[in-house]
């Protein structure tokens, strides 16, 4: 057999040396739809067949959304220049600097790219004002643009200070729809203004982590600020002014990690035709019950709020915004640590909702989100994504009610720290939810091997719990004396081990164990420390998934690296550190099917050595981040080895490899 043109097998006349027959020549559009059904990864592969098959993969059907990142450096200007064919497309481009060779990379951006480029970020970079101010007038159909901590741009204060500049940024970014102006310590109420006025149709804002002076003048009712603009903080009032200006066209405002207080909020929700669908406000500690009863009474029409970590706010707060935002699709209140049960049951009637974060919200036991969501699906959230991480009063009963009452529409659960959680409530998930995409059980540390294998653990008798003499007792009088045994410790118990018969059973039952959720995509099962090679390898079989954390389960051993890696080839993402049963030959057996393998995590693996580098090099050409760090086998010559072989590496932590001393700080 052979390949033809279209990449088709064909057969080989070669009695006598006969002549190849080919197959007809496929049309394009089916080779298109033969495509789309591949990752895009293995897509990728299949572009290099042949030319027919190539052209195929360039169909703007894969083309949406896509983003090239790379590092700036001499070879990028060719990979610039080979984009120059698509109709369409988006750059992250790192480490820019000053030099000559950040110039010509982004003369080349513009000359190449200036008509299709629709999306451009500059992260970790310190470019000069004079090379960004010869792209930008390029880009004529820049949609998003990203300079967030370019404080080399507005340190001078000079940014796009002189009128021929302004015009010229402004006839190409006219257009521009998404600004980011995050973490930028030098932004001046000067340098915004002339920015924002060469984009006059924004949709999105992002200001998160600037110092912006927050000042509010109560006796005048109005943000203080002086009659001329700053040139040393943005303010209020020019926040305020720029929002009034783009109200018919903004509806996204990111204020994250800034000084905002309640009277600043109110300034801001009460811009008069404003009408927000998306506001994030994470980490604004300031703010308190009354800026978010503030906020729901003047900006109903919020689709997506995020104001976690507001360490203030109560659950007044969530009750305000069960009866105000009645087209609320997202919601996160992670790390609210004051808010309670109370409300939960109001807002899951607000039947829109779709994404609740709770995480780290700690009075949080589950008992008023069931009773909210019990009742016609038509009054009732239909969540898709939840996340309770760390809610540690979450037990089976109430994981139990939630399966049960969102089995047609979760996606995505989050239980992660839930230490109370069991092996019952994986279980349920198992029953009940069998269309996750998204599972996170780390550090659940009672889930064991018997609840992913959904079957029920044999008891046996301790000694000590025989009947008989069990020996002296407390009293009310007498405390222990030092006669008594000890308590046992989590940390000294072993997981009972799972015998053959019981794999038996499972095999032969239909019963609800993990194995059933075969839609997953991400899996977290670290710091289960009773899981062991008995469950990994029967339940952790899923096609479909691309990332898996099985780190601090020191129970498990090649076999299981060795099974995901047959059963799940989509892998993008492994974490197994502090495994200390994985060594090189469990590598060796696994990374030949791990070609997609794009994240590995092999931090404390102590039987790991430079053997399993170079097989990472044979075999995981697209690796992109590596942690080996505090593994004694390993040299640093290997590890230098390694970031020269293999062209996609950005990320490679070793500290303490190769043996050396733990005790010096880091």
């Amino acid at each position: 057999m052979v390949w033809g043109k279209n990449g088709i097998q064909a057969d080989m006349e070669d009695c006598d040396g006969g002549d190849v027959v080919e197959t007809p020549e496929l049309p394009l559009e089916i080779i298109v739809y033969i495509l789309s059904f591949l990752h895009a990864s293995d897509r990728k592969e299949a572009s290099l067949v042949c030319r027919s098959w190539y052209t195929a993969s360039q169909d703007l059907h894969f083309q949406k959304d896509v983003t090239f990142c790379f590092p700036a450096s001499a070879s990028s200007l060719e990979l610039i220049r080979g984009l120059g064919r698509k109709s369409r497309c988006s750059l992250v481009i790192s480490q820019l600097d000053g030099f000559s060779m950040s110039r010509s990379l982004l003369l080349e951006v513009g000359l190449c790219l200036g008509s299709q480029l629709e999306s451009l970020a500059l992260p970790g970079s310190s470019i000069t004002e004079a090379s960004l101010l010869a792209l930008l007038p390029r880009l004529t159909s820049l949609r998003r643009l990203d300079l967030r901590g370019l404080d080399s741009l507005f340190m001078s204060g000079a940014f796009l200070s002189r009128e021929e500049h302004r015009q010229q940024v402004r006839s190409a970014l006219s257009g521009l729809e998404e600004l980011d102006l995050s973490d930028l310590r030098y932004l001046s109420d000067l340098t915004f203004n002339r920015l924002t006025g060469c984009t006059p149709r924004l949709r999105r804002l992002s200001l998160a982590g600037c110092h912006i002076a927050f000042e509010f003048d109560p006796y005048r009712g109005c943000p203080v600020g002086a009659v001329q603009d700053s040139s040393a903080l943005l303010s209020l009032r020019n926040l305020r002014r720029l929002l009034t200006e783009q109200k018919s066209t903004l509806v996204a405002l990111d204020l994250s990690r800034t000084s905002i207080t309640p009277e600043s909020l109110r300034v801001i929700a009460q811009v008069q035709n404003l009408v927000l669908k998306e506001l994030c406000l994470q980490g604004c500690k300031e703010l308190t019950d009354y800026s978010v009863e503030i906020l729901v009474k003047h900006q109903p029409s919020l689709q997506r709020l995020d104001i976690s970590a507001c360490t203030e706010l109560t659950s007044r707060s969530v009750e305000a915004m069960a009866q105000g935002l009645k087209t609320l699709t997202h919601l996160s209140l992670s790390h609210d640590w004051r808010i309670t049960e109370k409300g939960l049951a109001e807002l899951l009637s607000v039947s829109s909702l779709r994404s609740l974060d709770l995480s780290e919200c700690l009075h949080i036991s589950g008992t008023e989100i069931v009773k909210g969501l019990t009742g016609s699906s038509a009054t009732r959230a239909q969540l898709e994504t939840l996340s309770l991480k760390s809610c540690t009063y979450i037990r089976d009963l109430a994981v139990f009610s939630l399966t049960q009452l969102l089995a047609d529409t979760l996606r995505e659960l989050d239980l992660t720290s839930c230490v109370n959680v069991t092996d019952l409530s994986v279980r349920s998930i198992a029953t009940y939810l069998q269309r996750l995409v998204v599972l996170r059980l780390g550090w659940c540390k009672e889930i064991t091997d018997w609840g992913l294998l959904g079957i029920v653990e044999t008891t046996l008798c301790e000694p000590d719990q025989e009947t008989g003499d069990k020996g002296p007792r407390f009293t009310r009088t007498f405390g222990n004396m030092g006669f008594f045994k000890p308590p046992r410790l989590p940390f000294e118990e072993r997981p009972k081990l799972v015998t053959q018969n019981d794999l038996e059973q499972f095999r032969q039952q239909a019963g609800a164990s993990l194995l059933a959720l075969s839609r997953l995509q991400e899996l977290d099962l670290s710091a289960c420390p009773k899981l062991t090679d008995s469950s990994i390898t029967q339940v952790v079989r899923y096609p479909d998934l691309h990332r898996l954390s099985l780190s601090m389960l020191p129970e498990i051993t090649d076999a299981s690296l060795v099974s995901v890696a047959w059963h799940c080839r989509s892998l993008t993402s492994l974490a197994l550190s502090h495994c200390p049963g994985i060594s090189d030959r469990g590598v060796a057996q696994a990374a030949p099917h791990l070609h997609r393998l794009q994240h590995l995590y092999l931090s404390c693996c102590n039987n790991i050595t430079d053997r399993s580098l170079f097989l990472l090099v044979q075999h995981c050409k697209r690796l992109r981040t590596l942690d080996i760090s505090r593994c004694k086998n390993i040299s640093l010559t290997t590890v230098d080895l390694l970031q020269s072989q293999l062209p996609f590496l950005e990320n490679v932590h070793y500290k303490f490899i190769g043996g050396a001393d733990l005790s010096l700080p880091l």
